[in-house]
């Protein structure tokens, strides 16, 4: 059986991908599940799984071409259908939403069990085995209403009985005033002026804007649009944290994590969620309610080759200090690497942006929609500070300072509570005991 393989929907609006790697050659044989393609989104790098056993036929892409939704990438010569298949009703072609065109299709009697769930052709293939779809069409799901868990946003059986589950729940009660509720009004995108010819005053060059930055230009957009930003700042003493982090990091090297500020500063960000959880939140404008998330995922922003990364680091509040400083090492070098997954990028609840590094001092982020605030560290600098002792005796002595800012939607939270939530993060970077002590 001959077979061509699609570019597949990869969901959350990737429409196209530039090739990265071809880990396989014309007339190699390859198994369900091994590596045919890397591919890069304007999301992360995503490694393609083969969806079938057999030999490849013939390559029709090369590294660096660009790929869209539904291109034909490779053709393949698939073994014996197998015993699945056999038994399987082949639903017909403009229902089935299937990333392998079956140009040799063997007809087998259908079971009157099996209900195909109808797709519209205009619709983009979803990757899913035969399973997969098998249990689809019994269930009543529509797979282009599930959203992929699995490699290279493959869709697997628990997605669909999720899915299916989900749907069995019944709806919450429309609500009697639903002529008082305003309808959420998207924001207009500006028209871009024409650029002028560039070339009239000298050379120029033109780099493709694709990939992470576009994607990156696309976020802070919809952000800037949508969001009223406002920003609380102030100064933290990190003399002492610095101590700790100095007396501490070589234990920490020795088990290939390293000590950052950024890691304290999760620590102490996920204390100040809990006591004020609608920093942790995301405005519906469609309900008009405000989702506030009982889990903290912190996203920290990476500064690779590629752009601005935000890998997500999951359930901040139950790790500690040493199994952040680790994951948030291995995440970072796995960013930089251009070996990150989607996954990774997904599910976070508010984002931390350290620019310390680099020499950055005060500067106000843009909050990473739908998250509803963002908190900016800067480079911790010696600077004259005025201690005051127990006898109200001042004293001038040097103090490492670092500047922080933190971001917000003005909708969900007020002045008032960004200032308090502020003064916990600050209270536990000032102090390590502190920091410790209100971990929970």
């Amino acid at each position: 059986m001959t077979a061509s393989f699609r570019l597949p929907d990869l969901g959350e609006g990737v429409h196209e991908a530039e090739i990265l790697t071809i880990p396989v050659k014309s007339g190699q044989a390859v198994k369900e599940g091994d590596i045919i393609l890397e591919i890069e989104t304007d999301k992360a790098a995503v490694e393609i799984p083969s969806p079938f056993t057999g030999t490849v036929r013939e390559i029709l892409v090369q590294i660096g071409d660009k790929a869209v939704v539904g291109n034909v990438l490779m053709t393949f010569q698939t073994e014996t259908e197998s015993t699945e298949s056999r038994h399987e009703k082949p639903p017909p072609l403009k229902q089935q939403p299937s990333f392998i065109e079956e140009q040799i299709q063997s007809p087998v009697p259908a079971s009157p069990s099996q209900s195909p769930v109808p797709a519209s052709p205009s619709q983009s293939p979803v990757p899913a085995s035969p399973s997969t779809r098998r249990l689809a069409r019994e269930l009543g799901v529509d797979l282009h209403k599930v959203t992929p868990s699995g490699s290279g946003g493959v869709v697997t059986k628990e997605d669909v009985q999720a899915h299916a589950q989900a749907k069995e729940r019944p709806a919450p009660p429309a609500e009697a005033a639903e002529i008082d509720r305003p309808a959420p009004t998207p924001a207009a995108a500006p028209t871009p002026a024409s650029l002028p010819d560039f070339t009239r005053w000298g050379p120029v060059e033109r780099v493709p804007f694709r990939s992470i930055r576009r994607a990156t230009a696309a976020q802070m957009t919809a952000s800037w649009a949508l969001i009223p930003h406002v920003n609380c700042q102030d100064n933290v003493d990190i003399t002492r944290l610095e101590a700790f982090r100095q007396k501490h990091k070589a234990e920490l090297a020795a088990v290939h994590g390293r000590l950052t500020m950024t890691v304290f500063a999760m620590k102490a960000v996920a204390t100040a969620l809990k006591n004020y959880p609608r920093f942790n939140a995301s405005l519906d404008l469609a309900t008009q309610e405000i989702v506030i998330k009982r889990y903290f995922n912190i996203g920290i922003a990476v500064d690779s080759e590629n752009g601005l990364v935000v890998p997500v680091i999951r359930d901040v509040d139950r790790k500690s200090i040493k199994e952040l400083a680790i994951e948030v090492e291995e995440t970072i070098t796995r960013v930089r690497a251009g070996k990150h997954r989607r996954e990774e990028m997904q599910g976070g609840t508010f984002t931390i942006t350290n620019a310390g590094a680099l020499g950055g001092s005060h500067f106000s982020a843009i909050i990473n929609y739908p998250e509803v605030a963002i908190l900016g560290l800067g480079q911790g600098r010696m600077q004259p500070a005025v201690l005051t002792d127990d006898r109200g005796r001042h004293e001038i002595v040097p103090r490492l300072i670092m500047p922080i800012v933190l971001c917000f939607d003005h909708r969900v939270v007020d002045g008032a509570d960004a200032i308090r939530f502020l003064r916990v993060v600050i209270a536990a970077l000032e102090d390590p005991e502190e920091l410790l002590i209100t971990m929970i």
